[in-house]
């Protein structure tokens, strides 16, 4: 393998970049959803039930010792209960969208390395096609052995830009599973909150 590397030229060195980038991004990712996975499931574990046996103001206390993105969109929503049903309504659906683009932060990264090392390794097809030809026009000569040194180049560069290209491209299609998940969770339980403080409001009545 690092027979190869070497013989790819000094276009490998960027694309070995790029793909050390891009793991850090998939390890930040990896770490940030599982986390705001497992605090959201605790989280819906015990609001339903603060929510039902001790009120609006017992479960927002719940929330602000929760960091899951559930947990802030229930403080949100539970601080403007005293606006109406449907100002919470509102609150849910802006403070859903926040929290969303909390879940999909650095996901633009991802698409930019997966974007970004193939034309590296395009990039490094040309230069080891132009030092191919160069080498021809030296020797004066077409023999495969002249070229076989620069078309090396070439199609290595193209192979690691492509395979860091696939392997950055499975996890972020895995981590883009994970929040679409996140977001139906998200959904449910908005639907939830309404559902209880109806119940909440018509009970005070």
């Amino acid at each position: 393998m690092v027979e190869f590397f070497v013989k790819g030229g000094p276009f490998m060195y960027w694309i070995l970049g790029v793909f050390i980038f891009g793991l850090i991004i998939v390890f930040e990712r990896f770490y940030s959803l599982t986390a705001a996975e497992l605090r959201t499931r605790s989280f819906l574990k015990d609001i339903e039930r603060v929510l039902r046996e001790e009120g609006p103001e017992a479960a927002r206390e719940l929330c602000e010792k929760s960091s899951s993105p559930v947990a802030a969109i229930y403080h949100e929503a539970l601080s403007r209960l005293d606006q109406g049903l449907e100002r919470v309504e509102k609150v849910i659906d802006s403070s859903g969208a926040l929290e969303m683009a909390f879940l999909e932060k650095n996901q633009i990264w991802l698409t930019t390395v997966i974007t970004l090392a193939p034309m590296l390794g395009f990039l490094g097809t040309v230069s080891g096609m132009v030092s191919a030809f160069d080498d021809v026009a030296a020797a004066n000569d077409i023999s495969p052995a002249i070229v076989a040194s620069g078309i090396s180049e070439a199609l290595l560069t193209t192979l690691f830009g492509l395979v860091v290209a696939v392997i950055v491209s499975i996890f972020q299609n895995w981590f883009m599973s994970r929040i679409d998940k996140m977001v139906i969770d998200l959904e449910k339980s908005s639907v939830l909150l309404i559902d209880v403080l109806s119940e909440y409001m018509k009970e005070k009545k």
